[in-house]
């Protein structure tokens, strides 16, 4: 009885000597692990928390894929709330503070993304995960490998977790977390106020739209594959054939024409900027004389016109009475359909013309609503949001000595 106990004694020393050696090697590979994986979710977090509003619009995507309900304000305070989540997350991570929290947050955070991402590349219901944003595109495929390995990871540094050692009490370890969250928090409010501290879309300042459009000589096209398929009038039986060579379409008394078939097999170069089309009502297509106009051309871009803030209207108004007078083009630019477009001008007294784009465009140009985009011979001169309207205007007119 005394041997086993003292036998028992021995074990648990041993164990304890080996954990204290092992400790410094799983201290490091854990803070290595932390570190990259921090990183990653720093850089995800910052470059959604610049731009809250494309986080947004890609979350209210994904409830649209999954026949969810949408709301727009509910889905923009869950998506900023979500940002700072992950943003904190990745600062927690590689700091050290609130290490357990944020380690089993981020465990959570991961379990209910790499199904989400699975399902994704699956159906391929959104093109785009938008999982860093507008920065960087992945596929769904890579997306979630990405998130397996992200999710190996995160389990790996639960493990470790029990190696490392706090250096700060639970107190400033609890403000400090709060501030990683706030500091999200504030900088979406900002950008989502002004704009985009960094710009990752097509439509920055200083862009060509027109050259944005061309497809560059000997890019690769689109591949499409036809089937057609025919009826034996004989047997009654349906063939698909391969191509029109192959297809009987000369031969009437044996065969009937049914259908055909045409899916893309292989997709070509798409330009940056492929779905541009302005419309006005009163001159049909008019995108090439916008975007080929060697003076200013003032765009109040709206995409919807029952989100935008009629605040602004008044300011808006100004430009278009100054610049019309001095012959520029002013236009405002909606998705909205024409009930809408004229509730909108007899409620706001809008002196201003409207005419019509696609919102997909027209979300990518500027991320307000409304916001105002400056274009000379196709360049994107200036934009702002148009709640800065004053300031900003009085900014361009003297920067540009208009």
């Amino acid at each position: 009885m005394i041997t086993d106990k003292l036998n028992n004694i021995n074990n648990e020393l041993k164990t304890k000597l080996v954990n204290q050696e092992q400790a410094p090697s799983f201290r490091i590979i854990g803070l290595i692990l932390r570190i990259i994986f921090g990183l990653v979710f720093i850089y995800s977090g910052f470059v959604k928390a610049i731009d809250p509003l494309g986080h947004t619009y890609k979350m209210l995507d994904y409830l649209q894929a999954m026949g969810l309900p949408q709301s727009y304000y509910i889905t923009l305070a869950g998506s900023i709330l979500m940002i700072a989540l992950e943003f904190a997350i990745g600062f927690g991570m590689i700091t050290g503070i609130a290490l357990r929290f944020f380690s089993w947050s981020a465990l959570v955070f991961m379990l209910v993304m790499t199904p989400l991402t699975l399902w994704l590349a699956a159906t391929n219901a959104v093109s785009d995960c938008g999982c860093f944003g507008d920065a960087l595109k992945l596929s769904n495929w890579a997306t979630f490998a990405k998130n397996v390995v992200l999710l190996v990871m995160i389990i790996s540094i639960l493990y470790f977790e029990k190696y490392h050692k706090p250096y700060l009490s639970p107190l400033p370890s609890r403000l400090i977390s709060c501030s990683f969250f706030l500091f999200s928090i504030i900088l979406s409010v900002y950008c989502l106020q002004n704009l985009p501290l960094i710009d990752f879309l097509p439509y920055k300042i200083g862009n060509n739209i027109h050259k944005l459009m061309e497809i560059p000589d000997g890019a690769p096209r689109d591949e499409y594959e036809t089937t057609f398929t025919y009826k034996n009038n004989t047997t009654g039986d349906t063939k698909t054939f391969a191509s029109l060579a192959d297809a009987p379409w000369n031969d009437s008394v044996n065969w009937t024409y049914i259908s055909q078939n045409t899916k893309l097999i292989k997709k070509g170069y798409q330009p940056p900027i492929h779905d541009l089309m302005i419309e006005s009502p009163e001159l049909g297509n008019i995108t090439e004389d916008v975007l080929t106009d060697k003076n200013y051309v003032f765009l109040f871009v709206m995409y919807n016109l029952n989100r935008a803030d009629e605040t602004t209207v008044e300011g808006l108004n100004n430009i278009y009475v100054q610049m019309s007078e001095r012959g520029y083009n002013v236009m405002a630019l909606t998705a909205s359909n024409p009930e809408d477009i004229e509730r909108f001008k007899q409620t706001n007294d809008v002196l201003f013309p409207f005419c019509t784009a696609d919102a997909i465009p027209l979300k990518s140009m500027i991320r307000a609503n409304p916001g105002v985009l400056v274009l000379r011979d196709g360049v994107v001169i200036d934009k702002w949001n148009a709640t800065k309207t004053k300031k900003a205007f009085e900014q361009f007119l003297r920067k540009n000595n208009v």
